[in-house]
């Protein structure tokens, strides 16, 4: 009878794993769902700290960057975690049920639209490749989040709660903070997934790895802070850490660079100093897009170069290991071999 118990001894059908692996599968799921709005609410909350406009627009929003992760990770099929994440925070946000069911269906569409971008184009999360970081900061931040901060601020308008002028000032808003979300947190997170504690590591290499995110927070805060434009004092840092530690030291750099900016953005200070809010938004999203870009482009670079270096090491091993076994008796250390030397006098050519 069908869904009677299977007595002992009886062998395991086909129909009992395939319903045993769809149990674990729905289980892993959940699991995923409800730490993915755990993260989406609490990152929310971190975000909503420097927010500028009705208290729910925020040049920093981190959920994008831990949404278009999740899709890029597990497939499409984690939508419907990101979208109950937007509801949650949103529907204590309002200002009612309209504009709410909208910025929630702007803020899954925003990411889900990325992640449909970004694997259309061949996007690799290991960000090795000097198109995939294109591709993350053009269509996946700069892109994709134009569809969450016109849906939401179109929101907002039509329910009454902002007027129409200020449309493209909170438009740049929440454009900039989706945008950053995307740009900041998501190499972040990437990387992380690989990440293992290193082993037998020098302890010079230690010591620079720790003046490296230090000097990046102190020449970011000064930058930041000083009446005179210092942006481009964090430029070298990022270089540095893209040299020398590829994405694991230059995500984490980019991530400090940018909350530090941003919280000077968001209190009007230093170069954001006597400026509207549009135009801090757009001084904001140049100055992080142009570091996340350059963080991601020269990592993708100097990792692309390790592994052709590594790749040619391989090759030239493998033809060493060729000519030995033809010819073991001669020894390969000496240039040019015997064999070369004697066929060139054969041929007449001077030794």
């Amino acid at each position: 009878m069908s869904g009677s118990p299977r007595l002992p001894g009886q062998v395991r059908t086909s129909t009992d794993t395939a319903h045993g692996a769809r149990s674990r599968r729905y289980a892993v799921d959940g699991v995923r769902l409800v730490g993915v709005v755990a993260a989406y609410y609490l990152s929310a909350k971190l975000g909503l700290q420097q927010e500028l406009v009705r208290g729910q627009v925020t040049p920093f929003w981190p959920p994008t960057g831990i949404a278009l992760v999740v899709l890029l990770l597990w497939g499409l099929r984690m939508w419907p975690a990101v979208a109950l994440g937007a509801f949650v925070v949103n529907v204590t946000l309002g200002p009612s049920a309209f504009p709410v069911l909208a910025i929630t269906v702007g803020n899954t569409l925003a990411p889900v639209f990325a992640y449909l971008l970004l694997r259309r184009v061949g996007f690799r999360i290991a960000l090795d490749r000097l198109q995939d970081a294109l591709a993350l900061v053009f269509l996946g931040a700069l892109g994709g989040m134009v569809i969450s901060a016109s849906v939401g601020t179109g929101a907002l308008v039509a329910s009454g709660a902002l007027e129409g002028d200020d449309f493209w000032p909170t438009w740049s808003v929440w454009w900039t903070g989706d945008a950053m979300g995307v740009l900041v947190v998501a190499p972040l997170l990437l990387v992380a997934r690989e990440a293992r504690w290193p082993r037998g590591v020098p302890a010079l290499r230690w010591a620079e790895a720790v003046a490296l995110l230090g000097g990046t927070v102190a020449v970011s805060v000064v930058a930041t802070h000083s009446p005179v434009d210092l942006l481009f004092l964090v430029v070298p840092f990022l270089i540095w850490a893209a040299f020398r530690f590829q994405l694991a030291g230059a995500a984490p750099c980019v991530l400090i660079t940018s909350v530090i900016t941003i919280h000077a953005g968001a209190q009007g200070v230093g170069p954001f100093d006597d400026h509207d809010l549009l135009a801090q938004m757009v001084i904001l999203q140049a100055f992080n897009g142009t570091v996340s870009l350059t963080a991601l482009v020269l990592s993708a670079v100097i990792t692309e170069r390790n592994q052709t270096l590594r790749e040619i090491e391989r090759v030239c091993e493998g033809l060493t290991e060729a000519l030995s076994q033809l010819a073991p008796e001669e020894p390969l250390d000496q240039w040019p071999p015997p064999w070369r030397r004697e066929r060139d006098q054969r041929e007449g050519h001077s030794p």
